[in-house]
């Protein structure tokens, strides 16, 4: 099937298959999945931006004081070189042309930003502070999904902003937000985005933040929040991390059977808005090269599967950081140790 032209309004044709004899509820389900992506990729291809060019960043050290003081002096140093980091690849990216980058880059260096890391390379990594990490009692690591990058940047700040925001009313505790923006996401509908080859190689970096995260606030409640397929990435990281829940919503699957299999020491939650399409995606997981897999299996909200569930309210997929939302104030109250609204 050949792409849209850029411009074009017009709906693909429609597939018509003709139906196999004698065809499993098993086979229907893969063959839906595999049709979604053969019509998805061009159209999400032709709208994925051109690669863009960045310098590789300075070394940085990572963060060992526990002593809030003497953190707060890392912290600082820490922001200073990633506002460096980030204006040096705002200068490439214009010098290349990429505007809407040097745009984007431009206002994550703004005063005032906390950029804990950042290297624009290989489609951008990221790793933003929202509130005071030396300090706080209650922190949270938002993991995101697919097409998540350094375009659409401002989206998923302004989720951990409005985290926080909800945080600070519903907890008496200091809290911060952690942004985690440390992997090169995929595009919707691209077969990166049903194949777990992109969380595997991000699950390492994700545990080694959390790791460093625990050295220096041993006492703070640190929740994994993941999204989509940012929930995968948490999955995969979840083996007896030192935190207090993982939280997977907008979910496809985690490549797990049950929430046993993750083999975390933290309680496993999970949740999704009804108005969420990824709720119709097949829950399945199908071997295609001896190392990798199509699908994520068992669907987390399913009482099989053995998470605890919260109520997500009616938003859609990408609603659940919505200000004022069920979902939102129900992540708030994991993240700062409350019950949340059952589903």
């Amino acid at each position: 099937m050949a792409p849209l032209a850029r411009g074009d309004r017009r709906a693909p044709a429609p597939v018509r298959l003709r139906r196999p004899r004698r065809t499993g509820r098993l086979r229907r389900a893969v063959l839906a999945a595999l049709v979604t992506a053969a019509v998805a990729v061009p159209v999400a291809g032709a709208a994925r931006p051109a690669e863009v060019p960045a310098p590789a960043p300075a070394g940085i050290a990572r963060l060992t004081s526990a002593e809030p003081t003497a953190l707060e002096g890392e912290l600082a140093a820490r922001y200073a070189a990633g506002r460096e980091a980030l204006r040096a690849a705002e200068r490439t990216a214009e010098a290349y042309g990429a505007h809407r980058r040097a745009a984007s880059l431009r206002a994550m260096a703004a005063p005032g930003r906390r950029i804990l890391s950042f290297d624009g390379r290989d489609g951008g990594r990221s790793v933003e502070v929202v509130g005071d990490l030396a300090r706080a009692e209650r922190i949270a690591v938002l993991v995101p999904g697919a097409d998540t990058g350094l375009d659409s940047y401002d989206r998923f700040r302004a989720g951990a902003a409005a985290l926080q925001e909800t945080l600070r009313r519903e907890s008496r505790a200091r809290t911060a937000v952690v942004a985690w923006l440390g992997y090169r996401t995929p595009a919707t509908g691209s077969a990166a985005s049903v194949t777990p080859g992109r969380a595997a190689q991000a699950a390492p970096a994700l545990r080694s933040f959390v790791e460093e995260l625990r050295a220096v606030r041993p006492a703070a409640r640190i929740t994994l929040l993941g999204h989509s397929y940012g929930s995968v990435v948490c999955a995969l990281a979840a083996a007896r991390l030192p935190v207090a829940a993982v939280v997977l919503y907008g979910s496809p699957g985690t490549g797990f059977d049950t929430a046993a299999d993750l083999h975390a020491s933290a309680a496993v939650w999970a949740g999704r808005a009804s108005g969420d399409w990824v709720g119709e995606v097949p829950h399945v997981r199908v071997p295609l090269l001896p190392d990798t897999e199509l699908g994520f299996g068992t669907d987390p909200v399913d009482p099989g599967f053995g998470a605890r569930r919260f109520a997500a309210g009616d938003g859609g997929h990408s609603d659940y950081l919505a200000r004022g939302s069920v979902s939102l104030r129900n992540l708030a109250r994991l993240v700062g140790g409350q019950e949340p609204d059952r589903a």
